[in-house]
């Protein structure tokens, strides 16, 4: 037997990140070059500050993957981006949670960032 949150509970948990019925977040996505810290503030991105909307897809077995697309465009700086952080709103709003990237990505000048692939999981999951 496995230890953890139910999986009803871990769906209704990440459906608070899902824009479903409007009774949920969407939250918004910001780049940082380095770890947010507990207000999610340190390291944003000098390239772009802009926080983009996120939608996901429905959660499953205490899991939940990116729907659609999230890309910023570079606006004049070089850096690397390893961190992005998740917020109430576009901007001001609240600090929901921070992520390290699975690989840090350089980022220069006008180049275009995408984020392609993003997993949100609670585990583990009751058996």
């Amino acid at each position: 037997m496995t230890l953890g949150i139910s999986a009803t509970q871990a769906s209704a948990v990440l459906n608070l990140y899902r824009n479903t019925a409007g009774t949920a977040l969407t939250p918004f996505v910001q780049l940082h070059t380095a770890d947010p810290a507990a207000a999610g503030t340190t390291g944003v991105s000098v390239g772009s500050t802009t926080r983009n909307a996120i939608t996901w897809n429905a959660p499953s077995a205490g899991s939940m993957t990116l729907l659609a697309l999230a890309a910023w465009t570079n606006g004049g700086t070089s850096e690397t981006i390893s961190h992005v952080s998740l917020w109430s709103l576009a901007s001001g709003g609240v600090f929901l949670q921070s992520f390290a990237l699975t690989s840090s990505q350089p980022w220069v000048n006008t180049n275009t960032l995408t984020i392609t692939s993003f997993t949100v999981n609670l585990t583990p999951i009751a058996a």
